[in-house]
């Protein structure tokens, strides 16, 4: 027999060895804990939680010191130069600022702590007292870390607050939390400007020198109460003075970070330094060949704890974080002058996170650009995929082998260049992510996604797909640092006895779990809870089913399940997830009145595929406004819904009836959205009331 077919055939029977392997694999395991009864269980390579990876380190500021002597000469933090802002006028009169960068040009991790020590010891001698509060109120950028670790230098504890926040909300995390201290960058300084007479505590304001700051500077310096600082003026005072360090203990408040406020008025969620170690122990543990070979792209916001805790491992491991922003992502991001590399291409990462509406916008411009291609590239690009995802759920018929390697060549390397080509692990989190996207990326980037669940409140920990996990939808076994425990809640039809598998409400035990809401006890005491052995627990709120290799899938929430009014039950964002799909769909919210039999939907439209659409119909529109205003496109987009919701076999009550389309797009500046572009139901709501009421006529 010709050898060439054994060179063929082998990597389809290892495949399929190793997919039988895998699904008999226990990733969970039960476990015997305290607290109120339900179904328990815990990582299959950890007895009990894991607090520190690190031998002698049990605070932030040790390990990021520890990093620095060991890994001194090593890149640490890059940052691109700015060339120049240019204004760009669009066809019907609207103008766009493209950036034109530079190279990425590298602090490494000696320097880095020297400007930590500088910074920390500034702070003191400008005034700021050690039981006072020091706010960060800026983008994700490599001042913001400093910051960070110059506070944790001294004892000082953080208030994170995302950069996109609204008035009203930045005045209540600022004045509830007493900040005397803030670090901001020039947009931010605007808005602090803006609101500075309704701020009690204030009086030291630190700017990051950036293009353009001198403006508000004057107008800050105008603020008589405050002492206005550049970055770099409070490093210079430091330098000259320097102040030995207090470190903190585990116990001690690292952070007081602000949840994005999805549901209300955001709230401070208080974080020790042995509560996020406990994760960033966890996540190094059990994350396969972490090392100062990686290169991590940031651009989330620092004020999101998965992003914090991204970058802490980061350092932990010795590897270099470069920063960029969502809007300079790509080289054909909305800010990138054309003919500029965005920052992926610039930097050529081997490591990201990434939330699923940002891996969502991947796979929909990578389709998009593969259909306006059209043709034999198109062909390709579908023929490549089919055999891959066949590949990837274990045919023997799949690309495996030769074959793979064919397509990865011929097709999947021009997507990979997008991000920089060289990504091996991304990491997913903020919410559940969909298979077909999960799916999608996996394939075109020819990197494993691994999916994490936890919340503010246990410092992004609770569960966390492993390495050689290939199924989707679910998002993995507990994280070596907690424990995951299913609770009845009978009112929605959920218990642990149900078969197949156990469900119920998602409780999250172990070190990573934080110490509660800032001045806010009531609410504290209703979330959380410490059981018998002292085991602190938190209450999610998200309902999970627990599949017999210990694995957890996210398939409700208690706070988004609408009852109709004959009794059948919503749940808003699983709708949500399923009509997302639909072409023509950007952004969705599905709302649901009780007194009522059918739901209702608020879509923002996809501008190109609904312009697209009216093209080829013939229809004449004066701005996109009108087009989502013509009953014709109304009623395209609802059979487009229709369609999409029969796909996910929705309940006819689920699909909603009658539509608004909306031609803006929901932005976290809008206050519409999250930082992490999750919908803020009660403002949207309340934003679109006279639209809603009008669609229940």
């Amino acid at each position: 027999m010709n050898p060439y077919f054994f060179g063929f055939l082998l990597p389809f029977v290892a495949s399929l060895l190793l997919t039988k392997r895998k699904s008999e694999k226990k990733r969970g395991v039960p476990v015997n804990v305290g607290g109120e009864p339900g179904c328990a269980v815990r990582n299959h390579g950890f007895e009990r939680p894991i607090e520190t990876h690190w031998e002698g380190v049990s605070t932030l500021a040790e390990l990021f010191e520890q990093s620095c002597e060991q890994f001194a000469y090593m890149p640490l933090y890059g940052t691109r130069k700015l060339i120049a802002r240019e204004l760009e006028v669009a066809p019907d009169g609207r103008s766009f600022e493209k950036l034109h960068l530079g190279n990425y040009e590298w602090k490494s991790y000696a320097d880095a702590f020297k400007t930590v020590c500088n910074f920390s010891s500034g702070l003191l001698r400008l005034g700021h007292l050690k039981d006072e509060h020091v706010a960060i109120f800026a983008d994700t950028r490599a001042e913001w870390q400093i910051a960070l670790q110059a506070c944790f230098r001294q004892n000082i504890t953080v208030v994170t607050i995302y950069a996109s926040l609204g008035e009203e909300a930045l005045c209540h995390s600022l004045n509830e939390t007493e900040v005397s201290t803030v670090v901001c960058g020039r947009k931010e300084l605007k808005k602090l400007v803006d609101i500075s007479g309704q701020l009690d505590t204030v009086k030291h304001v630190i700017y990051i020198n950036e293009e353009g700051v001198s403006t508000e500077v004057s107008l800050a310096e105008k603020c008589n109460s405050w002492t206005v600082k550049s970055f770099e003026e409070v490093e210079s005072l430091g330098l000259e003075r320097p102040v030995e360090p207090n470190l903190p203990l585990p116990s001690d408040t690292a952070v007081v970070m602000y949840t994005s406020g999805s549901t209300g008025m955001p709230k401070g969620v208080m974080m020790s330094h042995r509560n996020v170690l406990a994760v960033v122990s966890a996540v190094t543990t059990i994350v396969p060949d972490l090392g100062k070979k990686d290169v991590y792209l940031a651009y989330l916001p620092l004020a999101h704890i998965l992003e914090l805790a991204a970058e802490a491992i980061i350092t932990g491991v010795g590897a270099s974080i470069g920063y960029g922003s969502p809007l300079t992502l790509t080289d054909t991001s909305n800010k990138i002058k054309k003919g500029t590399q965005g920052d992926a291409s610039a930097l050529k990462p081997t490591l990201m996170t990434a939330v699923p509406a940002i891996l969502d916008r991947v796979r929909d411009g990578v389709r998009k650009n593969v259909d306006a291609k059209g043709g034999l590239a198109k062909k390709l690009f579908d023929i490549a995929y089919s055999r891959r995802l066949a590949a990837v759920n274990g045919s023997w018929l799949g690309a495996w082998g030769l074959e793979k390697l064919l397509w990865d060549m011929l097709v999947f390397q021009k997507v990979r260049a997008i991000l920089g080509g060289r990504i091996r692990f991304i990491l997913a989190g903020g919410a559940p992510l969909s298979g077909d996207t999960q799916r999608f990326i996996n394939i075109c980037l020819g990197a494993p996604i691994s999916q994490g669940y936890g919340l503010t409140e246990t410092c992004a920990g609770g569960t966390f797909s492993e390495y050689d996990e290939t199924s989707v939808g679910r998002v993995g076994p507990p994280l070596p640092c907690s424990y995951i425990k299913l609770i009845d809640w009978a009112e929605g039809g959920y218990l642990t006895t149900d078969s197949p598998m156990p469900r119920g409400e998602i409780v999250i035990g172990g070190p990573n779990v934080t110490k509660g809401y800032f001045k806010n006890e009531a609410k504290t005491n209703e979330v959380y809870k410490d059981d018998e052995r002292g085991m602190r627990w938190f209450y999610s709120g998200d309902i999970g089913r627990l599949h017999p290799d210990g694995c957890i899938e996210i398939i409700d929430r208690k706070k988004d399940i609408v009852k109709l009014q004959h009794g059948e039950y919503v749940s808003l964002g699983k709708v949500e997830a399923a009509l997302s799909v639909c072409p023509y769909v950007d952004q969705i919210m599905i709302h649901a009145d009780p007194f009522h039999s059918y739901c209702v939907a608020l879509v923002v439209a996809a501008h190109s595929e609904l312009k697209g659409w009216a093209s080829k119909q013939g229809i004449t529109y004066s701005d996109f406004a009108d087009l989502c205003q013509k009953q014709e496109t109304v009623k395209e987009v609802l059979q487009s819904l229709a369609k999409a919701a029969k796909q996910a076999r929705l309940e006819k009550f689920e699909i909603p009836a009658k539509i608004k389309l909306i031609p803006e797009p929901w932005t976290p500046e809008s206050g519409l959205v999250t930082a992490a572009l999750k919908l803020k139901r009660e403002i949207i709501k309340k934003a679109y009331e006279k639209d809603l009421a009008q669609l229940y006529c």
